[in-house]
């Protein structure tokens, strides 16, 4: 029999909703950690048994990993918290935003706040700092996006441990090929239409929002950046831009598609004024041709009066056929879609703000 979960972070908590193959019916437990703000949640299939992580903040306790072996039931805290900056940094964690397998067992990547990368290789017992992205040069000059300092992007190469992707708000785009020793910038073509003059196209300093990786070419990447939409076919040496044909070219989540090549989710943001859908109406696009263009998904089934963003992390894919799609807004409103994006049901309504959406799948 399959499961299909949905685990949603919100700033209140965390929720988990159960249903079959077919994720017409949901059933629900939570909130998990009441009161604290879920930032990053992941399901560890491998090993023994699927593991769940969440990465919590409390305003009295301060950030913590929790995890948990039997799908929510119960809840343990991280040894030592897991995820913690070295005495001799003089930084200390606000949040864990990301929570990442790895390619190999027992790898899992952190991103935090302050901006850097943590990678654990005992299934996160215990998270190392990746010391050449934090040390590096540009790092000082790395400012913060609305929503702070964050690291949340991470894509480890499917087949060469060695490579792996980080993106920042705002830093943009870091390359490491060599198992994160080095990083280099890799932004060229990126807008940075906040810079003066001709600083429009950096070197960094990017607010990369979102960066998804092709399911079938792994090395054309997807990216929402806080003004444009990109593609990379390189993985990361030059990007294209392909917001046209979208109502806006502003938005915060990207999703690629589990396993058709050349196929993205956006979810468009009128602007950074006004952060909500164009004209209120609550739609989807979807490209099957690598950006040359662009289909509304979800009118007839999605709202025409939604004045909600869905932030980076608030919009994900399951790997059923046909694919899921989720995305939860900060209105605490949860929608699903069992075919694609073409049809669409809400599945949860009055939760808190909701910031991560993630989907998994149990056989």
């Amino acid at each position: 029999m399959t499961t299909t979960l949905l685990l949603v972070g919100t700033r209140k908590g965390l929720w988990i909703g159960t249903s079959d193959e077919a994720r017409r019916d949901w059933s629900w437990t939570g909130p998990h950690f009441p009161m604290e703000e879920v930032y990053s949640v992941l399901l560890d299939g491998r090993g023994d048994r699927p593991r769940l992580f969440a990465g919590c903040s409390s305003s009295w306790f301060g950030p913590q990993v929790r995890r948990s072996d039997d799908l929510g039931q119960t809840w343990e805290e991280t040894p030592n918290g897991a995820v913690r900056f070295p005495d001799d940094t003089g930084a200390a964690l606000e949040r864990v935003w990301q929570l990442v397998p790895g390619v190999e067992d027992g790898v899992i990547w952190a991103g935090t706040e302050p901006g850097a990368v943590f990678r654990s290789e005992d299934r996160g017992e215990r998270f190392e700092l990746v010391r050449g992205l934090w040390e590096h040069p540009q790092r000082s000059e790395w400012g913060e996006g609305f929503g702070g300092q964050a690291f949340h992007t991470i894509l480890p190469h499917p087949s060469d441990p060695g490579s792996v992707l980080a993106a920042i708000s705002t830093g943009g785009v870091y390359r490491s090929v060599d198992g994160g020793a080095k990083w280099a910038p890799a932004n060229q073509g990126i807008k940075a239409e906040f810079m003066p003059g001709d600083r429009h196209f950096p070197e960094f300093g990017q607010c990369v929002h979102k960066v998804a990786r092709d399911p079938v070419d792994p090395a054309r990447l997807f990216l929402q950046n806080h003004g444009g939409v990109y593609r990379s076919d390189d993985e990361g040496d030059s990007w294209e831009y392909i917001a046209d044909g979208l109502p806006s070219e502003f938005g915060f989540a990207m999703v690629t598609h589990p396993r058709k090549p050349a196929t993205a989710f956006v979810f468009p943001i009128a602007d950074a004024g006004a952060r909500w859908p164009v004209d209120g109406h609550a739609r989807v696009f979807r490209t099957a041709d690598g950006g040359d263009s662009w289909a509304e998904l979800g009118s007839g089934s999605l709202p025409d009066a939604y004045f909600a963003a869905v932030m980076r992390d608030a919009m994900c894919a399951d790997t059923l056929d046909p694919a899921g799609l989720y995305f939860g807004g900060r209105n605490g409103a949860v929608w699903a879609s069992a075919d694609e994006g073409e049809t669409w049901q809400e599945v949860h309504k009055d939760l808190p703000d909701v910031l991560v959406v993630r989907a998994a799948v149990l056989a």
